[in-house]
């Protein structure tokens, strides 16, 4: 019985793992928060393509998820806000990329953005990771995507993207 409980344990896990790493690309050598935003691209064209409503949907059902899954692989690599730890870049750029027309350009100034605003983490971001767990790993990255959301609305607005 002892076996087949931590065999339990260790697939579960092995989720979360998968879910935190971005499917594992948070396992990167180099840049891991970078490679967990490009993850990131297909999973937007995905809820992209479901219109505003439902993309929003979904995000509501990820963003609990990244909590969870971000809370418990803190606990799994024994390291609070671990780089290995990339759901919420993907949170991150989800929210970047919110109402923003269909496109390439859009798709690459949004991921620039989005690594801008994480990195520098300007008020409120960091003082977000305050909050602790899951949650604290997860809403700085949902400020930085607030940022570059707003920020590609006002290059849109100012006409950059017209090439």
């Amino acid at each position: 019985m002892e076996d087949r409980k931590n065999i339990e344990k260790t697939l579960s896990d092995h989720v979360v793992v998968f879910i935190a790493t971005g499917g594992y690309s948070g396992y990167s050598p180099f840049a891991p928060g970078t490679a967990g935003t490009v993850a990131a691209i297909p999973v937007y064209l995905l809820f992209a393509m479901t219109g505003h409503l439902l993309y929003l949907l979904l995000f509501a059902l990820l963003l609990p998820l990244s909590f969870w899954s971000s809370g418990r692989a803190e606990k799994i690599f024994g390291a609070k806000d671990s780089g290995m730890i990339v759901i919420d870049e993907i949170a991150g750029y989800l929210v970047t990329m919110f109402m923003i027309p269909m496109g390439w350009k859009y798709v690459v100034a949004g991921f620039f953005l989005f690594r801008f605003f994480d990195i520098t983490k300007i008020f409120p971001a960091r003082s977000m990771e305050k909050i602790g767990g899951g949650a604290g790993v997860v809403m700085d990255d949902v400020v930085a995507g607030i940022y570059a959301n707003l920020s590609l609305w006002l290059l849109i607005y100012l006409g950059v993207f017209k090439w």
